[in-house]
């Protein structure tokens, strides 16, 4: 099931620029080993996908895994061929902005042998760099 919000107040909005890091999000609340955000950037709801699926497939369906970051941001696109100007393009894919920091997925119930596998396999389908991170690092 591909992520994106049930309703929104508006269905376009404008797109923004994602500077500094995330002000939340960045602790490794659930699970024991995370994959985390070095990059900035936006994650469609089809990578986030991927990536889930990379992951949950690689674990044999064992272990639980929190997926952090949704996709509320709706990108518009005009279709090809199409001249300049006569206003923003129709709804296309829902985006979520990323900042350095942000914690992407937490995983549990794997050994760490297992984790850094499935997160590697998961961050091929990320467009940014991530870093895997333990809570015993961090504690």
């Amino acid at each position: 099931a591909m992520l994106m919000p049930s309703r929104t107040k508006y269905r376009k909005r404008q797109k923004g620029r994602i500077k500094g890091n995330a002000k939340g999000g960045n602790n490794i609340d659930f699970g024991s080993f995370a994959i985390q955000a070095i990059d900035r950037g936006f994650l469609t709801s089809r990578q986030i996908e991927a990536s889930r699926r990379a992951m949950t497939r690689f674990m044999k369906r064992g272990g639980k895994v929190w997926i952090r970051v949704f996709p509320d941001k709706p990108v518009g696109k005009k279709p090809a061929e199409t001249r300049m100007g006569k206003g923003k393009g129709s709804l296309d894919h829902w985006v979520c902005p990323v900042k350095p920091g942000r914690i992407i997925f937490e995983v549990e119930g794997v050994d760490a042998n297992v984790a850094k596998h499935a997160f590697q396999l998961a961050q091929a389908k990320l467009p940014i760099k991530t870093t895997i991170i333990s809570r015993e690092e961090l504690a």
